[in-house]
């Protein structure tokens, strides 16, 4: 049996289905689920995801984990699992009857549930807009072919989509709702601590971890009072961190819960391009933004990638505010050198944190989950309305 559109809009009490598929994804997914409930108590959802949004009331039927993949050869190698995995999802939309898909950024996997709701009938919301402003800006005709509504939480997205034609909701970014933001800027920093942030993808981890370390001892070497934390990600074990680590290289593990302590709390940052970067300018800590793919993917990317830098932090602010080394520049003598005058120097260490005062004000006030919750229920009871109208 199919989904119609008629059916899937005539359950207006039937749940919703949330798709997160990495760490900082399922943290936003579970606090948007948070703000539907607020506005309708009752609501009840499932889906893809992870511990947050578990965590939050989630039914999660599909770990997010199943879909872990960084670059083309490593989605490439793991097709014919992704193909298996859509298969399931089918059967569990149809199964389920979700009212409304709401989709959160990886978009190689989440177009590709939009398109099987297009086909079913069930109107698809994406929270978290995919990168499209990055490369493949064409897939911006799938978004208004496949969506009702776009929830962007980036401040130049709006005027991207815009120039192509296509009114884009701009509810602010939700990390502004989940960083205690006053709590952590009472904290004061250590003047001894470097913190690590290798990842939350194993790919990350092995490729970027074993260089931190190394740049960790190099560092020691000039500053022998300088220590050593790292946060660690939710579903990553500290016994597969410690592997790649140095044995002579003394460092404290944190828990996921803890992170944002531990990143204020460093005089600097060395951290893997994603989420964590914005988390780290937000906060005000200087960080060091590093990433390596395999050489087929990063070949692909460099062709094809439409901005000139890999981190937030620096798109939103149109200029360099953290140093990135990336593939080939992603070594330990690099880091090493990138991270010295911040550890060693107050001057440099003060000039870098000054860069970073301006951002907030960019990113916007906290409100995003509960501003997009408003969208995405408002439509719905337009399309119900719609329906009985009929």
């Amino acid at each position: 049996m199919s989904i119609t559109a008629t059916t899937s809009i005539s359950n207006p009490s039937g749940p919703v289905w949330i798709g997160a598929g990495e760490a900082s994804g399922d943290i936003h997914a579970a606090t948007l689920l948070g703000a539907l409930r607020e506005v309708e108590p009752g609501l009840t959802a499932l889906g893809m995801g992870g511990p947050a949004l578990i965590k939050a009331g989630c039914d999660v039927r599909f770990p997010m984990r199943l879909i872990s993949l960084v670059g083309l050869t490593e989605v490439l190698s793991g097709l014919p699992r992704i193909i298996r995995l859509l298969a399931q999802v089918k059967r569990a939309l149809m199964e389920a009857r979700p009212r409304a898909l709401i989709l959160i950024d990886c978009p190689d996997f989440h177009f590709r549930v939009a398109r099987i709701a297009k086909k079913l009938g069930i109107p698809v919301y994406y929270y978290v807009s995919p990168q499209v402003w990055a490369w493949r800006s064409g897939r911006v005709e799938f978004l208004r072919a496949h969506t009702r509504r776009v929830l962007c939480i980036l401040p130049f997205e709006k005027d991207f989509y815009a120039a192509r034609n296509m009114d884009v909701d701009y509810v602010g970014h939700p990390l502004m709702d989940q960083m205690p933001l006053s709590e952590l800027d009472a904290l004061r920093p250590d003047p001894d601590l470097l913190g690590l942030l290798p990842g939350s993808r194993r790919k990350e981890i092995t490729a970027l971890l074993p260089e931190f370390g190394r740049a960790a001892l190099l560092l020691r070497q000039r500053l022998p009072k300088l220590k050593l934390a790292l946060a660690r990600a939710p579903g990553v074990d500290e016994a597969f961190l410690r592997q790649f680590l140095p044995p002579e290289l003394p460092v404290t593990i944190h828990p996921p819960e803890d992170r944002y302590r531990m990143m204020r709390q460093s005089r600097a940052l060395l951290a893997a391009s994603g989420t964590v970067t914005l988390e780290a300018a937000l906060i005000g800590t200087p960080t060091v933004v590093a990433y390596k793919l395999s050489a087929l993917s990063f070949a692909i990317g460099k062709a094809v990638v439409q901005v000139k830098w890999a981190s937030l932090p620096n798109l939103i602010m149109g200029r360099e505010i953290f140093p990135e080394l990336l593939q080939d520049k992603a070594r330990a003598e690099l880091f090493a050198e990138r991270l010295a005058p911040w550890l060693g120097e107050d001057i440099a260490l003060a000039a870098a944190r000054a860069d970073l005062a301006g951002l907030r004000a960019k990113v916007g006030g906290p409100g995003a989950a509960h501003r997009a919750a408003a969208i995405i229920l408002d439509d719905l009871r337009t399309l119900s309305q719609q329906h009985t109208e009929q």
